[in-house]
Protein backbone atom coordinates (compact mmCIF):
# COMPACT_ATOMS: atom_id res chain seq x y z
CA UNK A 1 0.00 0.00 0.00
CA UNK A 2 0.89 3.17 -0.65
CA UNK A 3 1.74 5.90 2.18
CA UNK A 4 0.48 9.36 1.87
CA UNK A 5 2.20 11.28 5.01
CA UNK A 6 1.10 15.04 4.09
CA UNK A 7 -0.04 17.61 1.67
CA UNK A 8 -0.42 20.68 0.76
CA UNK A 9 -4.02 21.84 -0.04
CA UNK A 10 -5.40 24.71 -1.79
CA UNK A 11 -8.33 26.27 -0.93
CA UNK A 12 -11.36 25.08 1.66
CA UNK A 13 -11.75 21.32 2.17
CA UNK A 14 -12.93 18.25 1.55
CA UNK A 15 -14.78 19.02 -1.42
CA UNK A 16 -12.43 20.29 -3.06
CA UNK A 17 -11.30 17.35 -5.40
CA UNK A 18 -15.09 15.91 -6.00
CA UNK A 19 -16.76 16.82 -9.20
CA UNK A 20 -14.41 20.25 -10.01
CA UNK A 21 -11.99 18.63 -12.88
CA UNK A 22 -15.21 16.58 -14.29
CA UNK A 23 -17.07 19.96 -15.15
CA UNK A 24 -13.82 20.22 -17.50
CA UNK A 25 -14.48 17.69 -19.28
CA UNK A 26 -15.49 16.89 -23.10
CA UNK A 27 -18.45 14.17 -23.66
CA UNK A 28 -16.85 11.24 -23.32
CA UNK A 29 -15.74 11.93 -19.66
CA UNK A 30 -12.22 12.62 -21.45
CA UNK A 31 -10.19 16.17 -19.83
CA UNK A 32 -10.67 18.68 -22.81
CA UNK A 33 -7.53 19.71 -24.64
CA UNK A 34 -7.66 22.97 -23.03
CA UNK A 35 -8.00 21.66 -19.10
CA UNK A 36 -5.21 19.11 -19.54
CA UNK A 37 -3.26 22.45 -21.09
CA UNK A 38 -4.08 24.84 -18.53
CA UNK A 39 -3.36 22.25 -15.21
CA UNK A 40 0.07 21.98 -16.18
CA UNK A 41 0.46 25.01 -16.69
CA UNK A 42 -0.31 25.56 -13.01
CA UNK A 43 1.65 22.54 -11.83
CA UNK A 44 4.78 23.97 -13.75
CA UNK A 45 5.12 27.85 -12.36
CA UNK A 46 7.43 28.62 -10.06
CA UNK A 47 4.86 29.02 -6.82
CA UNK A 48 4.05 25.82 -7.50
CA UNK A 49 7.80 24.58 -7.93
CA UNK A 50 8.53 26.31 -4.70
CA UNK A 51 5.77 24.34 -2.84
CA UNK A 52 7.28 21.14 -3.85
CA UNK A 53 10.16 21.99 -2.78
CA UNK A 54 9.23 22.54 0.56
CA UNK A 55 6.89 19.51 0.43
CA UNK A 56 10.42 17.14 -0.59
CA UNK A 57 11.90 19.15 2.15
CA UNK A 58 9.85 18.16 5.06
CA UNK A 59 11.10 15.39 6.12
CA UNK A 60 14.97 16.41 6.35
CA UNK A 61 16.61 14.45 3.17
CA UNK A 62 16.76 17.41 1.30
CA UNK A 63 16.88 21.15 1.87
CA UNK A 64 14.31 23.38 0.24
CA UNK A 65 17.20 24.89 -2.17
CA UNK A 66 18.43 21.30 -3.35
CA UNK A 67 15.06 19.59 -3.65
CA UNK A 68 15.18 21.50 -7.58
CA UNK A 69 11.64 19.94 -8.41
CA UNK A 70 10.31 19.03 -11.75
CA UNK A 71 7.33 17.95 -13.53
CA UNK A 72 7.57 15.07 -15.64
CA UNK A 73 5.16 14.78 -18.79
CA UNK A 74 1.72 16.07 -18.96
CA UNK A 75 -1.07 15.68 -16.61
CA UNK A 76 -3.22 12.82 -16.86
CA UNK A 77 -6.98 12.18 -15.75
CA UNK A 78 -7.43 10.52 -12.57
CA UNK A 79 -11.02 8.37 -12.28
CA UNK A 80 -12.57 7.05 -9.39
CA UNK A 81 -15.41 4.53 -9.51
CA UNK A 82 -19.00 6.30 -10.23
CA UNK A 83 -22.09 5.95 -7.47
CA UNK A 84 -23.83 5.77 -10.47
CA UNK A 85 -22.73 2.29 -11.84
CA UNK A 86 -22.19 1.36 -8.59
CA UNK A 87 -25.90 1.88 -8.09
CA UNK A 88 -26.52 -0.01 -11.40
CA UNK A 89 -28.18 2.88 -13.25
CA UNK A 90 -28.11 2.21 -16.85
CA UNK A 91 -25.76 3.16 -19.34
CA UNK A 92 -23.60 5.05 -16.35
CA UNK A 93 -19.75 4.89 -16.61
CA UNK A 94 -17.91 2.87 -14.80
CA UNK A 95 -15.64 5.77 -13.29
CA UNK A 96 -15.89 9.64 -12.83
CA UNK A 97 -13.18 12.05 -13.66
CA UNK A 98 -12.26 13.26 -10.30
CA UNK A 99 -8.86 15.38 -10.77
CA UNK A 100 -5.89 15.98 -13.29
CA UNK A 101 -2.62 14.35 -12.00
CA UNK A 102 1.07 15.41 -12.21
CA UNK A 103 4.26 13.75 -11.58
CA UNK A 104 6.89 15.63 -9.89
CA UNK A 105 10.71 14.76 -9.58
CA UNK A 106 13.07 16.11 -7.06
CA UNK A 107 16.59 15.85 -7.20
CA UNK A 108 17.08 12.99 -5.43
CA UNK A 109 14.75 10.82 -7.18
CA UNK A 110 11.59 10.38 -4.82
CA UNK A 111 8.28 11.56 -6.64
CA UNK A 112 5.08 12.93 -5.88
CA UNK A 113 1.30 13.21 -7.45
CA UNK A 114 0.49 16.89 -8.16
CA UNK A 115 -3.74 16.92 -7.92
CA UNK A 116 -5.19 19.83 -10.00
CA UNK A 117 -8.75 20.98 -10.33
CA UNK A 118 -10.80 23.80 -11.10
CA UNK A 119 -12.08 26.20 -8.39
CA UNK A 120 -13.72 29.22 -8.37
CA UNK A 121 -13.17 29.68 -12.14
CA UNK A 122 -9.45 28.46 -12.21
CA UNK A 123 -6.78 25.64 -12.12
CA UNK A 124 -5.41 25.18 -8.75
CA UNK A 125 -3.56 22.65 -6.81
CA UNK A 126 -5.83 20.94 -4.27
CA UNK A 127 -3.46 18.28 -3.30
CA UNK A 128 0.40 16.66 -2.74
CA UNK A 129 0.74 13.18 -2.50
CA UNK A 130 4.36 11.38 -2.13
CA UNK A 131 4.72 8.67 -4.65
CA UNK A 132 3.30 8.57 -8.46
CA UNK A 133 0.84 5.86 -8.30
CA UNK A 134 -1.54 8.26 -10.60
CA UNK A 135 0.43 8.57 -13.49
CA UNK A 136 2.64 4.83 -13.11
CA UNK A 137 -1.51 3.29 -13.25
CA UNK A 138 -2.48 5.58 -16.11
CA UNK A 139 0.76 4.35 -18.44
CA UNK A 140 0.41 0.99 -17.13
CA UNK A 141 -3.30 1.02 -18.04
CA UNK A 142 -2.18 2.33 -21.63
CA UNK A 143 -0.07 -0.81 -22.11
CA UNK A 144 -2.56 -3.08 -20.72
CA UNK A 145 -5.53 -2.10 -22.74
CA UNK A 146 -4.58 0.59 -24.89
CA UNK A 147 -7.47 3.30 -25.36
CA UNK A 148 -8.95 2.45 -21.92
CA UNK A 149 -10.24 4.11 -18.73
CA UNK A 150 -7.67 3.61 -15.67
CA UNK A 151 -9.48 4.41 -12.81
CA UNK A 152 -9.10 3.79 -8.85
CA UNK A 153 -11.27 1.75 -6.36
CA UNK A 154 -10.71 4.20 -3.85
CA UNK A 155 -12.69 1.97 -0.82
CA UNK A 156 -9.57 -0.47 -1.42
CA UNK A 157 -6.83 1.49 -3.27
CA UNK A 158 -7.68 -1.03 -6.29
CA UNK A 159 -6.27 0.38 -9.74
CA UNK A 160 -8.22 -1.15 -12.66
CA UNK A 161 -7.89 -0.23 -16.40
CA UNK A 162 -11.91 -1.12 -18.43
CA UNK A 163 -12.32 -1.03 -22.46
CA UNK A 164 -15.45 -1.98 -24.04
CA UNK A 165 -16.54 -5.46 -21.83
CA UNK A 166 -13.20 -5.85 -20.17
CA UNK A 167 -11.86 -4.76 -16.83
CA UNK A 168 -8.11 -5.74 -16.04
CA UNK A 169 -6.59 -5.53 -13.06
CA UNK A 170 -3.65 -3.45 -12.53
CA UNK A 171 -2.01 -4.05 -8.91
CA UNK A 172 -2.22 -6.04 -6.09
CA UNK A 173 -5.44 -4.55 -4.30
CA UNK A 174 -7.33 -5.21 -7.81
CA UNK A 175 -5.74 -8.71 -7.85
CA UNK A 176 -7.43 -9.38 -4.56
CA UNK A 177 -10.57 -8.33 -5.41
CA UNK A 178 -11.02 -9.51 -8.97
CA UNK A 179 -8.38 -12.36 -9.39
CA UNK A 180 -5.39 -12.31 -11.40
CA UNK A 181 -7.36 -12.04 -15.18
CA UNK A 182 -9.68 -9.91 -17.09
CA UNK A 183 -13.31 -10.29 -15.56
CA UNK A 184 -16.39 -8.59 -17.49
CA UNK A 185 -17.95 -5.18 -16.79
CA UNK A 186 -21.23 -7.27 -15.73
CA UNK A 187 -19.21 -9.23 -13.21
CA UNK A 188 -17.31 -6.45 -11.92
CA UNK A 189 -20.92 -4.02 -11.45
CA UNK A 190 -22.27 -7.06 -9.82
CA UNK A 191 -18.99 -7.62 -7.46
CA UNK A 192 -19.03 -3.43 -6.70
CA UNK A 193 -22.55 -3.36 -6.15
CA UNK A 194 -22.53 -6.37 -4.00
CA UNK A 195 -19.79 -4.72 -1.79
CA UNK A 196 -21.14 -1.45 -1.52
CA UNK A 197 -24.86 -1.13 -3.29
CA UNK A 198 -26.49 -0.80 0.27
CA UNK A 199 -24.09 1.70 1.51
CA UNK A 200 -24.66 4.63 -1.01
CA UNK A 201 -25.93 8.18 -0.28
CA UNK A 202 -29.55 7.89 1.47
CA UNK A 203 -29.10 4.55 1.99
CA UNK A 204 -29.98 3.12 5.85
CA UNK A 205 -26.27 2.63 6.51
CA UNK A 206 -25.15 6.34 5.69
CA UNK A 207 -27.95 7.45 7.76
CA UNK A 208 -26.83 5.28 10.75
CA UNK A 209 -23.66 7.48 10.81
CA UNK A 210 -21.74 4.74 9.75
CA UNK A 211 -20.90 6.18 6.48
CA UNK A 212 -17.10 7.07 7.71
CA UNK A 213 -16.16 3.30 8.33
CA UNK A 214 -17.93 0.51 8.90
CA UNK A 215 -19.04 1.93 13.10
CA UNK A 216 -15.89 4.27 13.11
CA UNK A 217 -15.70 7.62 12.82
CA UNK A 218 -13.41 8.74 10.37
CA UNK A 219 -10.11 10.89 11.56
CA UNK A 220 -10.23 14.62 11.69
CA UNK A 221 -7.56 15.71 9.18
CA UNK A 222 -4.66 17.16 11.33
CA UNK A 223 -3.91 20.60 10.01
CA UNK A 224 -0.74 22.83 10.70
CA UNK A 225 -0.26 26.76 10.47
CA UNK A 226 1.03 27.46 6.61
CA UNK A 227 4.71 28.51 6.75
CA UNK A 228 4.99 32.50 6.05
CA UNK A 229 4.50 33.57 2.45
CA UNK A 230 2.84 30.32 1.44
CA UNK A 231 2.01 30.89 -2.27
CA UNK A 232 -0.72 28.19 -2.34
CA UNK A 233 -3.23 29.42 0.13
CA UNK A 234 -4.12 26.75 1.94
CA UNK A 235 -2.69 24.83 5.14
CA UNK A 236 -0.24 21.83 5.47
CA UNK A 237 -2.43 19.03 6.18
CA UNK A 238 -2.52 14.86 6.32
CA UNK A 239 -2.97 13.85 3.15
CA UNK A 240 -5.58 11.44 3.21
CA UNK A 241 -7.86 14.71 4.33
CA UNK A 242 -8.46 14.18 0.43
CA UNK A 243 -7.25 10.81 -0.83
CA UNK A 244 -10.00 8.88 -1.53
CA UNK A 245 -12.34 11.26 -1.68
CA UNK A 246 -14.22 10.40 -4.42
CA UNK A 247 -15.66 7.43 -2.56
CA UNK A 248 -16.37 9.40 0.39
CA UNK A 249 -18.61 11.92 -0.94
CA UNK A 250 -20.05 10.27 -4.00
CA UNK A 251 -20.56 7.11 -2.44
CA UNK A 252 -21.19 8.00 1.12
CA UNK A 253 -19.82 5.41 2.34
CA UNK A 254 -16.48 3.71 3.53
CA UNK A 255 -13.63 5.72 2.80
CA UNK A 256 -12.25 6.91 6.14
CA UNK A 257 -11.86 3.26 6.49
CA UNK A 258 -9.43 2.79 3.57
CA UNK A 259 -7.89 6.27 4.30
CA UNK A 260 -6.20 4.96 7.67
CA UNK A 261 -5.34 1.91 5.73
CA UNK A 262 -3.26 4.24 3.51
CA UNK A 263 -1.32 5.92 6.15
CA UNK A 264 -0.37 3.06 8.39
CA UNK A 265 1.56 1.43 5.44
CA UNK A 266 4.78 1.52 3.63
CA UNK A 267 5.08 2.85 0.36
CA UNK A 268 5.19 0.45 -2.98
Amino acid sequence: MRRIPRALLAGTAATLVLGLAASQATADGAPSDASRAAAHRVATQPATLDTLARFFARDGALTRAAAKPRIEGEAVPVYHLSADFVAGREDAPVADLEFLASEAVASDGRKASLWTARLDGAWRIVNIASGDDETRYAALGERKLPGGTVFQEPQIDAWYVQRNARVVPLDEDARRAIGAKAITLDAYRERVHRAYGDKLAGSAYAKSGKAGGYGASPQQPASATPEPGDTMGGPVTVASALAGLGALAALALIGGAALRRRRGTTGR
